[in-house]
């Protein structure tokens, strides 16, 4: 039986980065993602480097099954090795022509997808996973440093979650020859759930948030949601992501237009000059080792070890001048541009409150509808409550109780705002009528006591449990 993919993808700068350095393929056939370092004057092109050479791959490996060509698991997999062999020796053909270069390289995350089965490439920490009967699980294993200290039993997974330098990498395609990607073939399901992410999504959120949001039955919805809470998290890097549904075979989803997306939809890779096998080219200099304060000294540091922000630091580092300036002219400039990039931001920021509604509990202990942002400054609310659902927060289960009472639903429009007002209330509701319906524990009663004043009386009853749903 042969089944189609149904998937959503998305890919912005986040809240920190200059420019968005991922990329991203989509097609039906192909879903990939790629994490580009090195800097906003490298990572972006290293990225585009990837991806092209896999929307090769993929444009190649369509035109093989139409021309009759039976697809197999292993074939697809040395389709895609030598896709990624060949955009390795091109970013180090590339570093080779041009030394501001150095530094820069790619993860490269995803699959060619034959109808019943995904040939997954993996290399970085970019991340695929796959929902299956309910149970979310991690199906590439994340080439980094805190990640070969869990392997090791030296951390653990809480531990690597917050670890200072859990953005060092072991290898990604940077033109080195030693660092070869991880392949496999993972036979699909109907119902199947596939995502592909940066560390952008991933790395700004927790497993449990992360397992919660990918089930959310709409495509759409599931990646704004994921996305919204890259932003809660920080949205300290580029954010990249692409959720698909294993369906049934559609004609419709088999024709769609294939998508890029990010770096790789407007970055153009200068013409390559050398076209040398890698073996035969001086060899690309490996990374300055990072800044590794605080690592104990017993600690083994694996040697070629990756910052990905290190050449950004560098190539972002403040420089003195070396002339004296005028200094007047610029500072009227100065407070002028700052002048109008206020008044541009009040603006902006103006209509962005307008446009924007939030989840949280109102002063009554109801479920509420808020317009606005969910702060206050010198006494004042920047929100109003615009609609409040008929059932309290307390009967909410906890974990949807918490994300009430501590602000997190926050970033939506109208009417995904509505839509989960609807949801949260139905919840409430629910566990409300299953509480109500619930008659308390038998009490015993111990005999009179003789002693006992007339005014005195029993121990009131104790209060009936929530049904286990609703815990």
């Amino acid at each position: 039986m042969t089944f189609s993919l149904d998937f959503v993808a998305h890919s912005e700068i986040g809240l920190v980065r200059d420019n968005n350095q991922d990329s991203a393929f989509c097609s039906p056939s192909m879903l990939v993602v790629a994490d580009g370092m090195g800097g906003a004057a490298a990572g972006d092109l290293a990225s585009t480097v990837a991806i092209n050479q896999l929307r090769e791959v993929d444009q190649q490996l369509v035109q093989n099954a139409a021309a009759g060509e039976q697809l197999h698991g292993e074939d697809i997999l040395e389709a895609m090795r030598d896709g990624l062999k060949q955009a390795n020796e091109n970013l180090a053909e590339l570093v080779l022509q041009d030394r501001q270069l150095e530094g820069m390289g790619t993860t490269v995350c995803g699959g060619f997808f034959d109808g019943e089965a995904i040939g997954i490439a993996h290399i970085g920490d970019s991340r695929g996973y796959l929902l299956r009967d309910g149970v979310l699980v991690q199906i590439t294993h994340d080439h980094s440093w805190v990640q070969s200290l869990v392997d090791e039993g030296k951390i653990s997974e809480e531990d690597a979650a917050v670890h200072p330098h859990r953005s060092l990498l072991l290898k990604v395609l940077n033109g080195q020859p030693t660092h070869e990607p991880d392949f496999k073939v993972i036979d699909l399901k109907l119902g199947d759930r596939l995502l592909f992410c940066s560390d952008g999504l991933s790395g700004m959120m927790d497993a449990k948030e992360l397992d919660s949001l990918i089930r959310i039955k709409s495509l759409p919805r599931a990646v704004r949601e994921l996305t919204s809470a890259a932003y809660r998290g920080g949205g300290a890097d580029n954010i990249t992501l692409v959720v698909a549904d294993v369906v049934e075979q559609s004609d419709d989803l088999d024709k769609r237009s294939p998508i890029t997306l990010g770096a790789a939809a407007s970055v153009q890779v200068p013409k390559i000059e050398l076209r040398e096998p890698t073996g035969t080219l001086p060899a690309i200099p490996l990374p300055p080792p990072p800044d590794l304060e605080g690592v104990p000294a017993d600690v083994d540091v694996p040697e070629g070890i990756i910052d990905p922000d290190a050449f950004e630091k560098i190539r972002y580092t403040p420089r003195l001048r070396t002339q004296k300036r005028q200094w007047l002219p610029w500072t009227i400039i100065t407070i002028v541009v700052l002048a109008l990039l206020a008044g541009y931001v009040f603006w902006i920021g103006k209509d962005y409150v307008k446009k924007n509604y939030f989840i949280s509990a109102t002063d009554s202990g109801k479920i509420g509808m808020y317009n606005g942002v969910d702060i206050q400054f010198l006494g004042h609310d920047f929100s109003d409550l615009i609609k409040t659902s008929k059932e309290e927060v307390k009967y909410l289960p906890s974990y949807q109780r918490k994300q009430v009472e501590d602000g997190d639903l926050r970033g939506y429009n109208l009417e995904d705002a509505s839509a989960q007002l609807d949801e949260l209330s139905e919840l409430a509701k629910n566990c409300r009528v299953k509480l109500d319906g619930r008659e308390p524990a038998p009490v015993t009663t111990p005999a009179p006591d003789a002693s006992a004043t007339p005014g005195s009386s029993a121990s009131p009853s104790p209060a009936p449990e929530l049904p286990e749903e609703c815990k």
